[in-house]
């Protein structure tokens, strides 16, 4: 037996339904109720949507570099154990900028650096024989720089690998960055502060007291220079963050054991993430999080995480709706996910809206995979969400397939009330999952247009929530071998 909720006539039913009667239930049907006579207001990209993600993908160009090296052991970097080489990797970095851009080669061996803060025209390179390992001492990462935390704008420790307001910089090689998080270093700050897991330690002081500060400080528009909350404050910091910065490149290196979110570009235009591998399964370890970005392209990654593998922000309420820049223009294709919360992701951090996502050719599957497409706001969030498309996507083991969640943890709790619409899903394969949809709007702001053609999801246990949409649409969509009508 499945469990469908399904709204009607202003009341909710709920309804006991074998699969094998879905293809003649009335009540499935009766969605478009859901809508309240409503006409769906959609924002079409363009005739053929596909046609702006071609034109990202041609347009997207990463950044190219002067044919200098610059090796750091030349400015005194050692691959020893307890050696700090953060000076020498600087002064390599100082010294490319200087002469115009080039590359910064890190090899042989592994090397103890603090926050490493890149300048324009620099490509940091480290190759395979290569880790970068990062200081876990958090003063290592004083003085505080400006950065965003959850969408958050503060004056906070420095991420690991940092930028701001730089034109042309890269991180690339298939050498390693570790940020040496673990369960007694960086992970229990997290304590037990939304988390199914309680990350503290017995007398470790944990984010909770400064988090719970910075959302009042940012509710009362104080300004960011006197947001100080760094030293003292425990909000671990991203490990790789450019912060308005133009043509980003991240290529082909390994990422893990990250202190928080691994990758986080902020108010960044033409960014490629090409090739990366992002292994870390602590608290937040969000994969990669473009943030108020435009013009993305992330392809041919491996995500395996502790939280969400992609997901797409632009800021948190107040800090958020005041900045007021969506992310757009994102493609992602040919990636693959394996665990977290979720495979491909808008929000929570989404008060600055989020449009023309185009998301293809990716693989999911895990048992600790929660949700495969996924997007959570609610109405203290809020945002406008329009325009994803979703192609060619399999889908091996999930929890839940398909999530649309104004209910994400405040709930309906705000002002803000949040608008998704149009959202079009074609030729998705599930094999297994615990439920097809947890899918749920506000009766006075429906999910609008969220289509579904040539999907087959094999095997369930539950067909799941579908509730508040107007414009459902599901062409050729199949649940267990069964048509599902609309």
């Amino acid at each position: 037996m499945t469990e469908m909720y399904l709204e009607h006539a202003g009341r909710r039913a709920f309804i006991h339904q074998s699969l094998t009667t879905i293809a003649g239930c009335s009540a499935i049907g009766a969605l478009g109720g859901c809508a309240h006579g409503k006409t769906a207001v959609t924002s079409p990209v363009s005739v053929d949507p596909w046609a702006q993600a071609e034109l990202i993908r041609q347009q997207v160009r990463p950044p190219e570099f002067p044919n200098r090296t610059f090796d750091i052991r030349t400015y005194g970097a050692l691959a020893k154990d307890g050696h700090d080489s953060s000076q020498a990797i600087a002064a390599a970095i100082l010294a490319c900028h200087n002469a115009g851009g080039g590359k910064v080669l890190v090899t042989g061996g592994r090397y103890l650096s603090g926050p490493v803060h890149l300048r324009s025209n620099v490509n940091l390179h480290i190759d395979e024989s290569a880790t970068i390992a990062f200081i876990t001492d958090p003063k290592a990462y004083l003085p505080a720089v400006f950065t965003r935390w959850e969408g958050m704008e503060i004056m906070g420790y420095s991420p690991l690998i940092y930028a701001y307001e730089q034109t042309n910089i890269a991180v690339t090689g298939k050498g390693t960055l570790d940020g040496q998080g673990n369960r007694t270093t960086w992970w229990p700050w997290k304590g037990s502060n939304f988390s199914s897991v309680d990350w503290g330690i017995p007398g470790v002081p944990t984010q909770e007291a400064a988090r719970n500060k910075l959302m009042q400080d940012m509710e009362n528009n104080v300004p960011v220079a006197q947001r100080n909350y760094a030293d003292g404050s425990y909000l671990r910091p991203t490990f790789v963050q450019p912060y308005s910065c133009k043509n980003v490149l991240i290529e082909n290196v390994t990422i893990t054991n990250a202190p928080f979110w691994l990758l986080n570009p902020v108010l960044c235009e033409n960014v490629t993430i090409d090739g990366v591998k992002l292994v870390s399964h602590g608290p937040n370890s969000d994969g990669c999080d473009p943030e108020s970005c435009k013009n993305v392209v992330i392809k041919n990654c491996l995500f395996d995480t502790g939280d969400d593998c992609i997901a797409i922000k632009s800021g948190r309420n107040a800090d958020g709706r005041r900045i007021n820049i969506p992310s757009e223009n994102i493609l992602i294709s040919n990636c693959q996910m394996r665990s977290g919360h979720g495979g491909v992701v808008i929000g929570s951090e989404i008060s600055g809206g989020v449009r023309n996502v185009f998301v293809e050719n990716c693989v999911m599957s895990s048992p600790e995979l929660e949700r495969g497409i996924r997007i959570k706001t609610n109405s203290i969030r809020g945002g406008v969400i329009e325009n994803f498309y979703i192609r060619n996507i399999t889908i091996g083991e999930v929890q839940t397939a398909i999530v649309i969640d104004f209910h994400y943890e405040e709930g309906d709790a705000g002002k803000f009330t949040p608008t998704v619409r149009n959202i079009h899903i074609n030729n998705l394969q599930c094999e297994t999952a615990h439920k097809v949809f947890q899918v749920r709007g506000y009766k006075r702001s429906p999910i609008q247009d969220l289509q579904l053609t040539n999907c087959d999801f094999k095997k369930v246990d539950a067909v799941g929530v579908l509730e508040e949409l107007d414009k459902f649409v599901a062409n050729n969509v199949k649940i267990q071998g069964v048509e599902f009508k609309v």
